[in-house]
C-alpha cells in the first residue's frame, strides 16, 4: 500500500468521525495555541520595549551607587552621593561626551494658571541632552541654568485647554514651595525616555537640574558640600552655590558612540572615577557600595529575564496539555482498532502486509496530531495578533515556533500512534475476521 493511499484511507476514517476526532485534537491544539500566543505576546513585548530606547539613547550609561548585595532594578538601594564636581571632573574625562545628574523630584500639583491639577512624581530633572532632538515633536531642549521645561503628550493634555510651547505652568513642589516654568518643548511620545522612569505612558515635566533640583536640595539639605569649595561649573551646569551642595541620586554618563568600545571606554573611566578617593562620592560611599554603570539595553535584560521565565512556565504548562492530547489520540486509535478489527482481517485476507497495517493507524495518528497543530498553531498566531493589538504593541511572529509545532504535532501523532498501530498490525486475520 503507498503512502498516499495510507493517507486517503486515514482521512476518510478521520472524517467519518469528526466529533471524535476534534475532541481528541483539543488537547494538541490548547498546548500549542497556548505556546505560540504567549510566545507571540512575548515577542512583540520585547519589540515594543527595545522600539522605545532610541539610537542616541544607546550610548548613554545610567549609574547609580548602591551596596553590592542589592538585588533589584535600577535605582534599588541607590544613595544620593553624587556631587556637582564629581559630573564636571566625569565630563572632562576623555572617553565621555556628556555627563549630567538625574532626579525626580516629588511634586503635589501643577496649574496652567486656570487649572490644577495633581502631580506626583512625573517633575525629571536632568541634563540638556537627556532629550534629544529626534525626542521632540515641537520645540527646543531646554537649557542649563534657565527656568524652561520640556514635557510630554500626557502632561500637555491633561487640562482643558492642551498646553503649547510658550505656555508657562505653575509647580507646587512638595512641601508647598511654588515656581513658575515656561514650555519650550514636547516631546513625540507620553512613554518615559529612560528605564530609570520605566516606559509607561504618564505626564512628565523634564526640568534643567540647575535651578530646580539645586534649589530643592538646598532647602531639603540634601548632601552636605562635597564639591562646595569646587565651582567650576564644567559647561556652565552650576552657576549657583547651591548647586555645589546638591547630591544626585543617579547620574548620566554619554559615551562618544553606540560602539561597544566607546561605551565599555566611558564606563570604566566614570566608574574609574567615581569609586577613587579623589571624588566627593567616595566620601558617602560605604565599604561595601559600588558604582554601577548600565545602558538601556542592559537594564532591560532583567525584564527580558521574566519575560523567559514566563515563556518556560507556559511551555511547561503547554507540555501537559500535550501530554494529555497524546494519550487522547492513544486512547481512541485504541478504540478505532477495536472497532476495525474485521476491516484489519479483510485487509489481510486480500494480501496486506503488517507494515500495511501499521502504516494506516500510525498515519491516522500522525495527522491527528499535525491537523491538532496546524489549528493550534493557527488559534496561537490569532491569539498573539488580538493580544499585541490591544496593548498597542509592533506585531512580531516567532516564526520558528510555528515550525517547531508541525514538528511536535507530527512527534506526538507518531509517539501516540505507534502501540496501537503495533497491535493492529499484530492482528491475527483469521480471529479478526470471526469478530463481532
Amino acid at each position: 500500500m503507498n503512502p498516499l493511499e495510507s493517507l486517503r484511507l486515514a482521512w476518510r476514517s478521520i472524517r467519518g468521525h469528526k466529533l471524535r476526532s476534534a475532541l481528541t485534537m483539543l488537547g494538541i491544539v490548547i498546548g500549542i495555541a497556548a505556546v505560540i500566543a504567549f510566545v507571540t505576546l512575548g515577542a512583540s513585548l520585547q519589540a515594543g520595549i527595545i522600539g522605545d530606547i532610541s539610537p542616541d539613547d544607546q550610548r548613554n550609561l545610567y549609574g547609580w551607587a548602591a551596596d553590592e548585595d542589592t538585588e533589584g532594578g535600577p535605582l534599588a538601594g541607590a544613595q544620593p552621593v553624587f556631587s556637582q564636581h564629581d559630573l564636571d571632573e566625569v565630563r572632562d574625562l576623555e572617553a565621555v561626551e556628556a555627563a549630567y545628574g538625574y532626579a525626580s523630584i516629588q511634586t503635589q500639583a501643577v496649574s496652567d494658571g486656570d487649572e490644577q491639577v495633581a502631580q506626583g512624581d512625573g517633575l525629571i530633572a536632568a541634563g540638556p541632552s537627556y532629550i534629544r532632538e529626534g525626542d521632540l515633536r515641537e520645540g527646543r531642549q531646554f537649557e542649563m541654568g534657565e527656568r524652561e521645561a520640556v514635557i510630554n503628550p500626557a502632561a500637555a493634555e491633561q487640562f482643558d485647554d492642551p498646553v503649547s510651547v510658550g505656555d508657562e505652568l505653575t509647580l507646587t513642589i512638595l512641601g508647598g514651595q511654588t515656581t513658575t516654568i515656561e514650555v519650550v518643548g514636547i516631546t513625540d511620545t507620553s512613554e518615559g525616555l529612560s528605564p530609570f522612569e520605566g516606559f509607561e505612558a504618564s505626564p512628565r515635566i523634564y526640568v534643567p537640574t540647575d535651578p530646580y533640583y539645586a534649589e530643592q536640595a538646598a532647602g531639603l539639605g540634601v548632601g552636605d558640600g562635597g564639591g562646595g569649595d569646587e565651582n567650576e561649573g564644567g559647561d556652565g551646569d552650576a552657576s549657583e552655590d547651591t548647586n555645589d551642595g546638591a547630591r544626585y541620586l543617579a547620574i548620566v554618563v554619554e559615551a562618544h558612540s553606540t560602539d561597544d568600545a566607546d561605551i565599555d571606554g566611558a564606563r570604566d573611566a566614570a566608574t574609574a572615577y567615581l569609586e577613587s578617593d579623589e571624588s566627593d562620592a567616595s566620601d558617602l560611599m560605604g565599604d561595601g557600595h559600588t558604582v554601577t554603570m548600565q545602558t538601556s539595553t542592559e537594564l532591560l535584560q532583567q525584564l527580558q529575564d521574566i519575560l523567559d521565565l514566563l515563556q518556560n512556565f507556559i511551555v511547561g504548562i503547554a507540555a501537559i496539555s500535550l501530554l494529555v492530547g497524546s494519550i487522547g489520540i492513544a486512547n481512541i486509535m485504541l478504540v478505532s482498532v477495536t472497532e476495525r478489527t474485521r476491516e484489519i482481517g479483510i485487509m489481510k485476507a486480500v494480501g496486506a502486509q503488517n507494515r500495511d497495517v501499521l502504516g494506516l493507524f500510525l498515519t491516522e495518528s500522525i495527522v491527528l496530531g499535525v491537523v491538532g497543530a496546524i489549528f493550534g498553531t493557527a488559534l496561537g498566531l490569532a491569539a498573539g495578533y488580538l493580544g499585541a493589538w490591544y496593548i498597542d504593541l509592533p506585531l512580531v511572529y516567532p516564526l520558528e515556533y510555528v515550525a517547531l509545532a508541525i514538528a511536535v504535532g507530527i512527534l506526538v501523532g507518531v509517539l501516540a500512534g505507534l502501540y496501537p498501530a503495533w497491535r493492529a498490525a499484530r492482528t491475527d486475520p483469521i480471529d479478526a475476521l470471526r469478530y463481532e
